[in-house]
């Protein structure tokens, strides 16, 4: 009988434990109070001292599995310049490990192709999912796509 309950306490505590333990997906993702429509923001500076001017339009965040994703793309006759992703998953050290990878190839891919048809970074998909779709955005803002 001893053995029994001493069985029974045992996995009682196993099991209490189990659902006890917190992953990295509970409460994943950075606080972001920006969400809806891409939006652009003042643009015709004369390159003082940045990339040379330009219209910048934001992407809608793109919420994901791991956190939010948003991209904005600075625009200049026509073709992307600048590709900057302020909101993305860092939530935990594997986040932020995986975008310190993955976000500068998308970012180099986006340049590149002047468009959001991009291959998703391996080990990185779900990032790259966000950031495919808020990228389209803000191509559709900026009349691109």
């Amino acid at each position: 009988m001893r053995r029994i309950t001493l069985w029974l306490l045992s996995t009682l505590t196993a099991v209490v434990l189990l659902f006890s333990y917190r992953t990295s997906t509970m409460g994943a993702g950075s606080p972001s109070t920006t969400t809806g429509a891409a939006t652009a923001t003042g643009g015709t500076g004369d390159g003082g001292g940045g990339g040379g001017g330009g219209t910048t339009y934001q992407g809608s965040v793109a919420p994901t599995r791991w956190g939010d994703v948003q991209v904005t793309i600075t625009v200049a006759d026509r073709r992307i310049t600048a590709v900057e992703v302020p909101v993305y998953p860092d939530a935990n050290g594997r986040d932020r490990q995986i975008n310190a990878r993955a976000l500068p190839i998308l970012t180099r891919e986006t340049l590149a192709a002047q468009s959001a048809d991009i291959d998703t970074v391996s080990g990185a998909t779900v990032t790259s999912e966000g950031y495919k779709e808020s990228l389209q955005a803000a191509l559709d803002a900026a009349h691109l796509s």
